[in-house]
């Protein structure tokens, strides 16, 4: 047990990194950890779902979203050189009940066509999904939801500790794809949306997306749920003044809307 917290406390203190907004990170996973287990969770979530038949099963859905997606992802890369090298994805996933989107570290996304269709949603408020997915990435969030994750895998660290050897190493990378599978599901902290919803909105301002779809996108996914909130918001905690917060924000980043310059796309293999 000893050996255990000892590991943790090294990892804690070593595991220091600034978001893109200023704010301090504390993280036991890296980034590039995030990345490479993101990569094979993203295979192993999505490949029962290939096999059904329910991965961009209607090609003019699909298309709509690689457009709206590949212009995100060219003014991602101008802002963030380095995720030029990330191999970029994303996947409509065809199941009508389910309200939700995502986005893994390395640009590894996928949206539901339940969000698509029940919320009726213009290109403007796909673009605000999509971006506030891209920024979660963006941001290392799914490094830090990892984190989280992965101290549930305390026991196994042990195991492997006193194992020694290969296993360790094994044993930790095994952990750390489980990981990266349960954080798109995992809720982010309140700080983490606000992050997400700065840098996203101005993502989708700069690709030529009308920012006030943010407010009224928020407000379409109050509505379908009822009583019962859609998964989308279960796992996106939102404030009670968050229309009101995307509304100033929309405000602020409207020239970038208002810029008529060509916008880039990036084309989505």
């Amino acid at each position: 047990m000893k050996k255990i917290l000892l590991l943790i406390l090294l990892l804690a203190l070593s595991a220091c990194a600034t978001s893109p907004t200023g704010r301090s990170q504390l993280m036991l996973v890296s980034p590039e950890q995030a990345i490479s287990s993101s990569k094979e969770a993203y295979v192993q979530t999505l490949q029962p779902l290939q096999d059904d038949g329910k991965i961009d099963s209607d090609i003019k859905v699909s298309n709509r979203i690689r457009l709206i997606t590949g212009r995100l992802i060219a003014q991602a890369i101008l802002l963030y050189p380095d995720t030029n090298d990330w191999e970029w994805s994303v996947k409509v996933i065809d199941d009508p009940e389910t309200v939700n989107a995502w986005c893994m570290a390395g640009g590894k996304m996928a949206i539901y066509t339940g969000l698509i269709d029940k919320t009726k949603a213009s290109d403007d408020e796909l673009a605000q999904v999509m971006g506030h997915e891209i920024s979660h990435a963006l941001a290392n969030h799914t490094a830090e939801r990892m984190s989280v994750a992965m101290a549930s895998q305390v026991g196994l660290m042990g195991l492997a500790l006193a194992v020694g050897g290969n296993e360790y190493g094994s044993t930790i990378l095994a952990g750390s794809t489980a990981a990266a599978a349960v954080a798109i599901t995992l809720p982010n902290s309140r700080t983490s949306e606000v992050e997400a919803d700065e840098i996203g909105i101005e993502l989708a301002a700069r690709a030529g997306y009308d920012p006030r779809a943010a407010a009224s996108l928020w407000q379409k996914m109050g509505e379908v749920g009822g009583e019962t909130p859609p998964q989308f918001l279960s796992t996106h905690p939102s404030p009670d003044n968050r229309r009101e917060t995307l509304t100033a924000l929309a405000d602020k980043v409207m020239p970038y809307f208002l810029d008529k310059s060509e916008r880039p796309v990036y084309q989505l293999q």
